[in-house]
């Protein structure tokens, strides 16, 4: 039996991004199956979770560790040395600088080394130190694709036999609604009319929404644009953008074009489901787990030929340059008027899906814990 430590801080939001939701979905399956094989599970939390966030157990051990600031380096750190544990995992975040006991880190993706202008300078300083420091400190990095493993070779210099890819899983409770007022009472909240195109996720420069709103004015399909999702940094010249085209909207009912800010998981399957097509052209993505959300739910996706984006999809959504905005409104075009495009990308995105399931995922990371807490 072996003691496996993870850092659970990030797991606990109740407004879950894509970091945050790996954090969640991946401990969540861990437990059962590190319980099955004799494993002790040891989270460490900065604040309680909500009761049932996560099942208890006489293998699951609540480790609650509070402080306000440099929680990471200063109490967990604390903590760690104290009852050091047989592996240390960070799902989410940043191995503590003082701890030097066997650890595993996730590192989601480098983004930032492609486009540093949509990062804040202290946010980009941080990703850059702690991106590199969790390379060098840990015995094993986990990509979350192989787009993400050959940046970790390229820009980082990190060694090929350090890192093993492991595709993180899709939301098994996400699944498409057919029930018609289920899905209009939801739209009725965000002020939205079918037929619509939808990109949710993170209102930031990195995601590319300025061109994808140029792409769809230029396309001219009679939808609206929904751009579904919290708003992040650096995010003004795409909020002011969307303000000036609603002022100048000549549609005095609605806009075209609806900002809806952050989407709770109760409103998030009907909203997926009653789309015409999910559009999530980002620029640079880890995973792009968007990109699967849209075809659990039974919806046609288009997407980058980037990073990871491609590898995700493959031949099962639309592929576009993230940069070439007149391609990407011709493709916006074709996905709204071609009902058998759209019909055979449902088809192909519903098989896809299924190559991803958090069960497969955690099989995989209790692996590489159980290897390196053995070594």
């Amino acid at each position: 039996m072996a003691v496996l430590g993870i850092d659970a801080s990030r797991a606990t939001t109740s407004q879950r991004t894509g970091t945050e939701a790996y954090a969640y979905f991946l401990i969540k399956s861990l437990i059962p199956l590190a319980e099955a094989r004799g494993h002790q599970l040891r989270l460490y939390f900065n604040q309680l979770p909500a009761d049932g966030l996560f099942p208890q157990s006489d293998h699951v051990e609540i480790v609650h560790i509070p402080l306000a600031r440099l929680w990471t380096h200063l109490r967990l750190a604390w903590e760690l040395q104290r009852r050091p544990p047989d592996v240390f995992f960070t799902p989410a975040h940043v191995i503590p600088r003082t701890y030097y006991g066997r650890s595993v880190a996730t590192i989601h993706d480098l983004g930032y080394h492609y486009f540093p202008e949509a990062h804040p300078q202290n946010q980009l300083r941080y990703l850059k130190w702690s991106t590199q420091h969790n390379a060098k400190r840990s015995q094993v990095i986990i990509a979350d694709s192989l787009a993400t493993k050959a940046d970790l070779i390229a820009r980082d210099g990190v060694s090929a036999h350090k890192i093993e890819v492991v595709y993180p899983g899709i939301d098994p409770t996400l699944q498409r609604i057919d029930d018609e007022e289920q899905i209009t009472a939801v739209l009725e909240r965000y002020h939205i009319k079918q037929p619509y195109l939808l990109y949710i996720g993170t209102i930031q420069p990195r995601k590319n929404l300025e061109r994808l709103i140029d792409a769809y004015l230029q396309s001219k399909v009679p939808c609206q644009l929904v751009l579904a999702g919290k708003v992040g940094w650096l995010a003004d010249p795409i909020v002011n953008k969307i303000a000036n085209i609603q002022k100048h909207n000549d549609q005095s009912a609605i806009s075209n074009l609806i900002l809806t800010d952050y989407i709770p998981d109760e409103d998030k399957a009907p909203l997926i489901s009653g789309a015409t097509a999910l559009l999530y052209p980002s620029l640079h993505e880890g995973f792009g787990f968007p990109i699967l959300e849209g075809q659990q739910c039974g919806v046609p996706v288009l997407t980058s030929t980037t990073s990871s984006c491609g590898e995700i999809a493959g031949d099962t959504a639309v592929l576009v340059d993230p940069q070439d905005t007149h391609t990407m409104a011709e493709a916006i075009k074709q996905l709204v008027v071609d009902d058998h495009l759209r019909q055979s990308l449902i088809e192909k995105g519903l098989a896809n899906v299924q190559k991803y399931t958090w069960e497969e995922t955690a099989v995989n990371v209790l692996n590489i814990l159980e290897a390196v807490a053995q070594n």
